[in-house]
């Protein structure tokens, strides 16, 4: 049954493909030269937490082998250090701040002040809109066919805002399937699964079978929709996978949890994790032999991301970890994979983010982006294709709002060439670093160079108003 609503999906696009070219505003009379696009992105993946990216202790032959075949990002950040802002600004490529979609869906009451603090939050979107055009809307609009699979986290209907409020959508009705994707597979309020072995008690993802891994569950989800992508012939697809994976709870194959345990200590320090990076690796592994063998690989433009650093994982050597604007809560790893347009076994240290990866999938599919939204990133083609330098001046981050944990100070940051500046509301203070020479943010440098503070303190200042960014206010 899946099959025939996948062929169904397609056949009308590719019927549709001339009129939607119009809408969807590529240029008239361009060549069709519109790549297939897979989006992969770990939930809760540290920047340290691949062996490509310096740990030797944990096995990741598949995302190895993708950096080996592309371009491996050493400075690429989330839009946020927790998931929901990060999934909203990689659907709509505008920043949190300018969404107001700034914390976890769910996450505090309004108006919410951590005891013995005199800070207020700000109140902030916990889903992402119905009349937002996000990326898939804009591809499918182009002739693409459009899949999603995993972790969603943008419909949620907060608890502290019933359902029975009028005009306001139902839980499902925010679900993937209404904001551009043919099809929705597992994609839905929870920010992690209940179970990662079947039966998953996903709304709607049931288990073939019981003790089936979620991961391999949705690597086949991903294989089927690409293989019918091709079998339908004409026009490009988009399949964005959205892993539930490392996300807590913690689980994984007992026969990988052992192994790990064998490596535990430094790099390997909860072995669960470990295994489960693994098994997010070898599914991952599984989707990509299927590109191959479907002879898609040049034709396939192919990003893997994180939406933020880890959750009670150590991200040393960088500072802090997931819910924290220190470089552990924001820096995360990236590779981009397209034969024949990125040079393979390459990297570069140019800061990138998530808005960036909004801006290339439109500049690989020659669509503008749409006049309902508000840029915040840039192709990053010009960089994947090396044709030139790529430069701008800064990027910015903002996060009024306590994470999960309530451990972090509100804050907004900037980062310019390499150093990078933190700005907390609790006090008004500033912290300054040098990345290039203190990637673990431990000498702030606010004091010794004040010139440089007040500058990119200006610089962020500015960025917060011309997004209309929602601030902290103290308690009077």
């Amino acid at each position: 049954m899946q099959n025939i609503r996948f062929d169904f999906l397609l056949a009308s696009l590719v019927a549709l493909s001339a009129l939607s070219t119009i809408a969807s505003g590529q240029d008239a009379g361009e060549p069709a030269t519109q790549p297939n696009v897979v989006l992969i992105m770990a939930d809760d993946l540290g920047w340290k937490d691949l062996h490509c990216y310096g740990n030797e202790k944990l096995d990741t032959p598949n995302l190895d082998r993708l950096a080996k075949q592309g371009l491996l990002f050493t400075d690429a950040y989330s839009a946020a250090p927790v998931c929901t802002p990060t999934r909203a600004a990689l659907m709509t490529g505008e920043s949190p701040a300018r969404l107001n979609i700034t914390n976890h869906a769910g996450g505090h009451p309004e108006n919410f002040q951590k005891p013995g603090t005199d800070l207020i939050t700000p109140s902030w979107l916990r889903h992402l809109p119905l009349e937002r055009v996000t990326l898939a809307e804009q591809l499918k609009a182009a002739g693409y066919a459009t899949g999603f699979v995993g972790k969603w986290h943008l419909s949620n209907r907060s608890r502290f805002r019933p359902d029975s409020e009028p005009d306001h959508p139902t839980e499902p009705e925010l679900r993937p399937e209404h904001q551009g994707f043919d099809i929705n597979i597992g994609g839905c309020r929870f920010g992690g699964p209940p179970s990662y072995f079947s039966p998953y008690k996903l709304p709607n993802l049931e288990g073939k079978k019981d003790g089936e891994y979620l991961p391999d569950r949705c690597a086949d989800e991903c294989i089927d929709f690409i293989k019918s992508a091709k079998a339908a012939g004409d026009g490009p697809f988009f399949l964005c996978w959205w892993n539930y994976s490392v996300h807590y709870p913690f689980q994984a194959p007992a026969d990988l949890i052992a192994k790990y345990e064998k490596r535990r200590g430094p790099g390997v320090e909860n072995p669960t994790y470990a295994a489960m990076i693994e098994g997010m690796d070898t599914s991952i592994g599984k989707v990509i032999d299927a590109i191959d063998q479907q002879d898609l690989s040049g034709e396939t433009l192919v990003i893997f991301t994180s939406d933020n650093g880890p959750f009670g994982e150590i991200a040393q050597p960088l500072r802090a970890e997931k819910g924290y604007l220190y470089e552990g809560g924001i820096r995360v790893p990236m590779i981009v994979r397209w034969p024949g347009h990125v040079s393979p076994a390459t990297k570069t240290s140019t800061p990138v983010i998530t808005m960036d990866i909004h801006a290339t999938i439109l500049d690989a599919a020659n669509l503008k982006a749409d006049p309902s939204n508000t840029p915040d990133g840039i192709s990053l083609m010009p960089l994947l294709e090396n044709e030139s330098e790529w430069k701008r001046e800064s990027i910015y981050f903002h996060y009024p709002n306590y994470a999960f944990h309530k451990q972090n100070r509100l804050g907004s940051a900037i980062r310019s060439g390499d150093y990078k500046l933190i700005k907390f509301y609790d006090d008004d203070s500033v912290e300054l670093y040098d990345l290039e020479n203190d990637i673990s943010e431990s000498r702030n440098l606010a004091d010794e160079m004040p010139e440089k503070t007040k500058r990119l303190r200006l610089d962020l200042e500015g960025w917060l108003k011309s997004t209309d960014a929602s601030e902290p206010q103290h308690a009077k």
